[in-house]
């Protein structure tokens, strides 16, 4: 059924749509593929605020949420919407993510914590946890075939990967030698300044910059990540003894993030052909 679905909203034929009509259709067009590409975290995200605190049958919500996890996983690649390669990076981002929660969470620095109890926690972290990064991931592998992702001039690969290499590097050292993401990022947008996305919402290629991507995405996951600390997934120390709002510092550590897990979806063989490398 969702393979037919696909097949519906990727029908590019032309539609006899002029002005304001055009724009309202494919506006509406855009947002329906948006939210069909993120079917991995709206599936996972329902499963964290569904899921009793408490647990079900005795069983941790931590290690309920790992299985679903799982489960979801595997279900997107027997039905085809992820390959195979696609999985492989997708548990890349995993394995990133948690090591950057263990980091986050260990005695020393203590950014968040998970409060509840779990078989699967691991350093402190429940192995589940490292989906929330591959559900980034997943959105973005989605998306770029969803709304035919083009990307042109995009900087030769050696430097995409450096800056994103010293990004994830920035969010160990800052607690010791000085937070630089805003070198970082003032760093990234001279590598992108040029890139810009070719998208497809209905039946006419739209252009957008690169870097304005990467900073809309962000945004939205720090709306994610106020809900998950709301619902009391984690908390920040500033969140233990009432709820506050994620601070807005978050959404640019988010926009970081996306631009690292760009890269890595980038190195797929199918994306590389759909990736102009700027030549000069």
């Amino acid at each position: 059924m969702l393979s037919a679905i696909d097949s519906f909203l990727m029908n590019d034929r032309p539609r006899a749509l002029a002005g304001l009509r055009r724009g309202v259709v494919e506006f509406l067009w855009f947002g329906i593929k948006e939210a069909r590409a993120c079917l991995f975290v709206g599936l996972f995200f329902a499963a964290i605020f569904l899921m009793p605190r408490a647990g079900i049958a005795g069983i941790p919500r931590y290690d309920l949420l790992l299985v679903v996890a799982v489960a979801i996983q595997l279900w997107m690649v027997r039905v085809k919407l992820e390959t195979w390669d696609e999985l492989k990076a997708v548990c890349l981002f995993h394995a990133v993510g948690f090591a950057l929660e263990a980091f986050k969470v260990s005695g020393n620095i203590q950014s968040w914590s998970y409060p509840d109890f779990g078989y699967t926690k691991v350093f402190g972290v429940p192995l589940f946890s490292g989906f929330m990064y591959a559900a980034i991931g997943s959105y973005i592998v989605q998306a770029w075939r969803l709304l035919d992702l083009r990307v042109r001039h995009h900087p030769p690969y050696w430097m995409a990967t450096t800056i994103a290499v010293l990004i994830y590097v920035n969010f160990f050292t800052h607690h010791y030698i000085g937070d630089y993401r805003w070198y970082l990022a003032a760093c990234a947008l001279g590598l992108y300044s040029r890139t810009t996305v070719v998208f497809r919402p209905l039946d006419r290629d739209r252009r957008m910059p690169l870097m304005l991507g990467f900073v809309l995405t962000g945004f939205f996951i720090w709306m994610a990540e106020n809900i998950g600390t709301f619902w009391g997934v984690w908390r920040y120390p500033n969140q233990l003894g009432a709820w506050s709002v994620v601070h807005i510092s978050k959404w640019s550590s988010w926009s970081l993030l996306v631009i690292m897990t760009f890269t890595i979806v980038a190195s797929l063989k199918h994306v590389k052909a759909k990736i102009h490398i700027a030549q000069d």
